[in-house]
């Protein structure tokens, strides 16, 4: 009678067991809503390749976790060049890929109204190599600022640019790289303005790049710093120019009374007396009469 005991609470477990897998196993379907066959990556896909047979293929996916623009079919996607890096099983969206009728390369990934644009660098301005295709970095110049006329020419650091998306180091735009790497050409994307002054920056200083981190989406907004800055004096100005002096009138030309009041009228002859030197002495010549001030 005690052997049959063990027994019996082994059956009871094994049949718990099981109407809990089956419950659950219904539970889950339920909750699925059933499967739907979408487009995965058949393997590691690097940015601006074009795919093909061997690279794509379906799989089935729960049909309520299924991404927006997700392919149900493989044909439409023979040709089209990849925007940014897939791993294998990952899910082809329309957003990762480029036009149709785009040509691979690194003029697919650039986004639309974007450019791309390269300097050159080294292994201090390139962040010691840590600058990958896929990171953000801000853009510094060091310059001379202009001032005045006869002034020296005050150096100068700033930001230029903020928030530029690396494309490509030397030539290869590939994402899925952590470890550094010292070259000399960063590729970088940047709107049509800042490319202007991208170019600008380049041509009359030196270029650093500061990286980023990958969540920080704030702009820092600097003034720059200058030299007298840094060594905690305030920021040198240019001079004003200096207020060009107006010469003073001469003083005006004393007439003879009998020739002011004959040939000038009222008003001038005030004006004229008011201007008179305190020593006047009256001079007679025949029948005119004048004054003659010291």
């Amino acid at each position: 009678m005690k052997s049959f005991k063990p027994l019996g609470l082994l059956l009871l477990a094994l049949a718990t067991g099981l109407a809990a897998a089956l419950y659950a196993a219904g539970w889950l379907a339920q909750q699925g809503g059933g499967s739907r066959k979408i487009a995965v990556a058949a393997a590691d896909i690097d940015s601006g390749s074009r795919l093909g047979p061997q690279s794509t293929r379906l799989v089935d996916w729960p049909s309520n976790s299924v991404p927006d623009g997700a392919f149900t079919d493989l044909a439409p996607l023979n040709d089209r060049v990849v925007k940014s890096n897939l791993i294998r099983g990952e899910p082809l969206v329309a957003r990762k890929l480029s036009p149709a009728g785009s040509q691979g390369g690194l003029s697919a990934v650039i986004s639309t109204g974007k450019r791309a644009m390269t300097v050159r660098v080294n292994d201090v301005v390139g962040v010691a190599g840590f600058a990958l295709p896929g990171n953000h970095v801000d853009v510094m110049v060091n310059a001379n600022q202009d001032h005045a006329r006869g002034e020296s020419p005050v150096p100068i650091s700033m930001t230029v640019l903020e928030q530029v998306l690396v494309l490509a180091v030397a030539q290869e735009a590939g994402r899925d790289d952590t470890k550094p790497r010292v070259v000399n050409a960063v590729t970088l994307e940047v709107s049509p303005i800042d490319a202007e002054k991208l170019d600008l920056a380049r041509s009359i200083g030196t270029l650093s790049l500061v990286l980023r981190n990958q969540q920080d989406r704030q702009f820092a907004a600097t003034r720059g710093i200058t030299k007298a800055e840094l060594f905690g004096g305030a920021r040198t100005q240019p001079q004003q120019v200096a207020a060009r002096t107006v010469p003073q009138a001469p003083p005006a030309r004393v007439v003879p009374a009998a020739l002011t009041r004959s040939s000038a009228p009222s008003s001038s002859i005030a004006r004229i007396e008011a201007q008179r030197p305190a020593h006047c002495v009256e001079v007679i010549h025949g029948v005119q009469r004048g004054n003659e001030c010291f």
